[in-house]
């Protein structure tokens, strides 16, 4: 992995259906702004930025990095854009990093942000011909036929979807920064939803948010200066990884993509993790539609295959549970698309630092065990990844 990176600095927006009160450049600006009062730095401090956001006609805007140099204190420092779909703000973080263990940098910016209010991200997605025939059913109409087929494989109840959506959404009330709040929240109130795409529910699914994350990104150096002067640790990449596949491969799995289970094993190989539900202390995961939880249990190794479900069942990822999974309530409690990935690396990056607040998992803090945050995207097919401890590596 080359030279020590840590993460000294994390700010995010309060998500929200519409940010009409700022711009584009403002809302960004504001949680780069909260990274680094986090981090006791300014923009003078930081040596290169990197910007990452899903598709631009999210918002309708062409190469918006372009005009946020100003914003993020990019002027005349070396500044890039990253997209892979909806992991792009995983990959972000990841570019981001490797720029310090590279030894290229000290201190490095990463941003990730959508304004989905500003355009209509399904049409944005439904490409017209000639380029492939548009179907206008949104990301839930492609990811339903893989979840029924893992039922189908795994024989889960009917019910587990729904769990899901209650701990997750039960959790976002302990999240100031979170979307979507619903107090009552139950079995029953999820059940009764509206179907959208067979057997994804209403509630069972994602929001349309706007937001921003920035992180701030330290060598070994700069990090322990950061932290005696802020008196806050910083989080370890203890082991980063990027990897994708083809839509189209020959015999490709897409209940269970090879690309995550290879992403995940090259993390956990760099990290020292054997036994990830025992070794991980929490897990931020993206998980945009309910049955999406237990897949990932197994794609990720936390479960035997056709066994995820049984985890989410027995409690084992809920906040008290053994593994809790998106102890922040999760891409389904807020979805600003290109920074959801980079708010599960930054939510994961807070639980080691014990900086999480009403949300933190007590096992996460003593050292002993590690955080991961995890971001997929495009047709279940870029995958990045990354291991945080509060222990240097």
């Amino acid at each position: 992995m080359g030279n020590r990176c840590a993460v000294i600095g994390v700010g995010q927006t309060k998500y929200r259906t519409k940010r009409a009160d700022v711009s584009l450049a403002g809302m960004v600006r504001e949680a780069a702004l909260e990274a680094l009062a986090d981090a006791g730095l300014t923009f003078a401090d930081i040596d290169s930025v990197v910007v990452g956001k899903a598709p631009d006609m999210f918002e309708g805007v062409a190469t918006p990095e372009l005009y946020l140099a100003d914003a993020l204190g990019a002027v005349g420092k070396p500044m890039m854009r990253v997209h892979t779909a909806g992991s792009v703000g995983g990959s972000t973080a990841l570019v981001g990093a490797s720029q310090v263990q590279a030894g290229l940098h000290e201190r490095v910016l990463v941003v990730a942000f959508e304004k989905q209010s500003e355009s209509n991200a399904t049409w944005a997605l439904s490409t017209h011909s000639p380029f492939s025939a548009s179907l206008v059913v949104g990301a839930g109409g492609y990811f339903a036929p893989y979840i029924r087929a893992y039922i189908r494989r795994s024989g889960a109840p009917a019910n587990i979807g729904m769990m899901v959506a209650v701990k997750d959404r039960i959790n976002a009330l302990r999240n100031p920064y979170a979307h979507l709040k619903i107090p009552n929240i139950d079995l029953a109130m999820v059940e009764e939803s509206m179907m959208l795409w067979d057997p994804i529910r209403y509630l069972e699914t994602c929001p349309s948010s706007d937001g921003a994350v920035a992180m701030v990104l330290a060598s070994e150096q700069a990090a322990e200066a950061a932290g005696a002067a802020t008196g806050r640790p910083p989080a370890w990449v203890h082991g980063a990884a990027m990897r994708s596949e083809p839509m189209g491969m020959a015999g490709r799995d897409s209940v269970d993509p090879r690309a995550g289970r290879d992403c995940a094993a090259d993390v956990y190989r760099q990290a020292g993790v054997t036994e990830p539900r025992r070794q991980f202390a929490a897990a931020e995961v993206y998980v945009p539609f309910s049955w999406y939880e237990p897949m990932w249990l197994e794609n990720l190794g936390f479960a035997e295959k056709g066994s995820g479900w049984k985890l989410t069942e027995a409690g084992a990822t809920a906040f008290d549970g053994d593994i809790p999974w998106n102890p922040s309530g999760g891409v389904l409690s807020s979805n600003p698309i290109g920074a959801s990935g980079m708010i599960r690396f930054a939510e994961a990056a807070q639980q080691v630092r014990g900086q999480a607040g009403e949300h933190q998992v007590a096992a996460a803090v003593d050292g002993s065990r590690l955080a991961l945050g995890h971001a997929y995207g495009g047709g279940s097919q870029f995958f990045a990844m990354w291991a945080v401890g509060a222990r240097k590596p």
